[in-house]
């Protein structure tokens, strides 16, 4: 059940100490400086999700500040992922500083001092995850703290509309499911903070095993269309194509090479159909995306060892089909 706490029934002289109780008993040890003569009404709005929690806050212009007095009474355990939906923020963090405005979100490590500044009055939706649950080393959170996600693009949008359903949806779901989505929540998050930090870990692909999965689910969907290419694929999933390429590297090969075995292995299973229902070697090849009849059949004659009418023919010779040396050495 989602709790809601509001300075909007207090005097205006009695909500700025109030305030400063709920925002620190939200998230974690604070200081906050109410920045107008007469304070606006404050609300906030949390729900649990697992070990995540979940907080709508919209208040009037404001300064919290995470001291290192502060981190001392507790709280250093967390990370808060921060969504901007009006107003503007400016974070500092690690000796940088984050201008966040609608669309587009921060980070910002509980362990360590950092200051957000409001100068407007804003909204926005607060994530709280344990950071032990991201699985990261300390290096990868210091890349990403202090830094600005933009929700427009790449990676850091698949993330942002993520969240945003989740933020919608979260009072609706079993405990089983909350757990899970939580989860995926610190997968996504760990992903995005590998990615900020100009690594994707090999060591570590639970983290990217799901999207490589999606990826080729779609590959393979449309490997017919010429067309097909990294810049497609990356934009029809809201990543980089920079980030794209990691996840192929991290199952040893790359994106064009995994393409070209998929419509490879296909052509090589249509050619070797029963006689009466052979179709002509042109037509595979154009049905499973190759543009050039001569690339193909070069392609084909490296991978398996010999043309595709070639192969074609030896199929015919047979009752089944059995890979030959230098098939089996393709896979």
């Amino acid at each position: 059940m989602p709790v809601t706490r509001s300075t909007l029934a207090l005097p205006p002289g009695e909500r700025a100490d109030y305030w400063h109780e709920l925002v620190s008993g939200t998230f974690i040890p604070l200081d906050v400086r109410l920045h107008e003569p007469v304070p606006s009404a404050g609300t906030i709005t949390s729900r649990r999700l697992g070990p995540l929690q979940i907080s709508e806050v919209e208040a009037g212009p404001q300064t919290v500040d995470r001291s290192t007095r502060r981190i001392a009474q507790g709280g250093e355990e967390y990370l808060t992922v921060t969504l901007q939906q009006r107003g503007s923020a400016r974070l500092t963090q690690e000796g940088r500083q984050a201008v966040a405005g609608p669309g587009t979100f921060t980070c910002s490590d509980a362990g360590r001092p950092y200051r957000r500044e409001q100068p407007d009055a804003f909204r926005f939706t607060a994530f709280r995850v344990p950071k032990a649950a991201l699985g990261l080393p300390d290096a990868d959170l210091r890349t990403a703290t202090g830094t600005l996600f933009d929700g427009a693009c790449g990676t850091s949008a698949l993330v942002a509309a993520f969240l945003g359903r989740l933020a919608e949806q979260a009072a609706g779901f079993e405990p089983d499911t909350a757990h899970r989505l939580a989860l995926t929540t610190s997968d996504l998050l760990a992903v995005l903070f590998r990615e900020r930090g100009g690594r994707l870990d090999p060591q570590a692909p639970e983290h990217a095993h799901g999207m490589l999965t999606r990826v080729q689910e779609y590959v393979l969907l449309h490997l017919g269309d010429p067309a097909l290419g990294p810049e497609r694929i990356a934009a029809a999933h809201h990543m980089s194509v920079r980030y794209l390429h990691k996840l192929f590297r991290t199952g040893g090969t790359t994106v064009g090479r995994w393409i070209l075995r998929e419509r490879l292995e296909r052509c090589r299973r249509e050619l070797a159909r029963p006689a009466r229902a052979v179709p002509t070697v042109a037509a595979v090849a154009q049905r499973w995306g190759f543009v050039s009849p001569s690339h193909f059949s070069r392609a084909f004659r490296a991978a398996y060892g010999m043309t595709p009418r070639e192969w074609q023919a030896a199929a015919r010779l047979r009752p089944a089909v059995t890979p030959g040396p230098a098939d089996r050495a393709s896979r």
